[in-house]
């Protein structure tokens, strides 16, 4: 969600319409969006996981953000510099993957949680070798997509709103896209809705009122182009 406080707000709401038994939260909370405050309490109270992203890390001095690019380590100065004590509190009970749940939750890959990124079918093969869960969710590109290996044969690549799968059988990475700052020229909020009964995933888009979202962050005297690229998604 990044910060992004309409875009999430936007995006629970069409979830409460979906009615899913639990919500996952892949990580990063925080960073580029000028309302870290009230995303981090509004996932603390409705979503039943929640992973540290590397922007949340990356607020909390666990890494080194001199390692981001440009606008995102400004970003994060600005969120630790700007946001309530319970709010990186709560960010430090986070970690980058969880097990447990009906599928492996990772915010970058099963063989690295925190920073790669899974953008070509080796390296998604390379992670289904390492990962125990037939199924993972990884978040990290800002980009819908998915990678499935069924006997051997790889397929997998963007996934557009209305995509529909059935992951029934084989090992798959799921990655829902981003919240608050997609990266794959839809502007709209991304989110993927699961059913592990029937084993099908179904991405989502979610309208919100992106102007709210970039005027915060001019106010706030972060980047102006971080807001900039809330209108193009990219």
């Amino acid at each position: 969600m990044h910060g992004n406080l309409p875009a999430l707000t936007a995006v629970l709401a069409d979830v409460d319409a979906a009615g899913p038994d639990r919500v996952w939260c892949l990580g990063d909370l925080v960073g580029y969006g000028a309302h870290p405050d009230g995303c981090v309490e509004m996932a603390r109270e409705r979503c039943q996981v929640n992973l540290a992203g590397n922007h949340d890390l990356g607020v909390l001095n666990r890494i080194d953000i001199t390692d981001f690019a440009p606008h995102a380590e400004q970003a994060a100065r600005w969120t630790r510099e700007n946001s309530a004590p319970e709010t990186l509190q709560y960010l430090e009970t986070l970690k980058p993957s969880r097990d447990g749940e009906a599928i492996g939750l990772f915010h970058a890959s099963p063989r690295d949680p925190i920073w790669e990124y899974v953008l070509s079918g080796a390296q998604a093969a390379d992670c289904m070798d390492a990962m125990e869960p037939r199924v993972s969710a990884i978040g990290h590109t800002h980009v819908a997509s998915y990678f499935g290996r069924t006997d051997g044969a790889m397929a997998g690549g963007a996934a557009a709103a209305g995509t529909e799968l059935n992951i029934e059988a084989g090992q798959w990475l799921l990655n829902p896209g981003s919240v608050g700052q997609p990266r794959d020229g839809d502007p709209r909020a991304a989110w993927l809705l699961l059913d592990v009964e029937q084993w099908t995933a179904t991405w989502r888009r979610t309208e919100y009122p992106v102007d709210e979202a970039a005027g915060a962050i001019e106010a706030a005297g972060l980047p102006a182009g971080l807001g900039e690229r809330l209108y193009l998604g990219q």
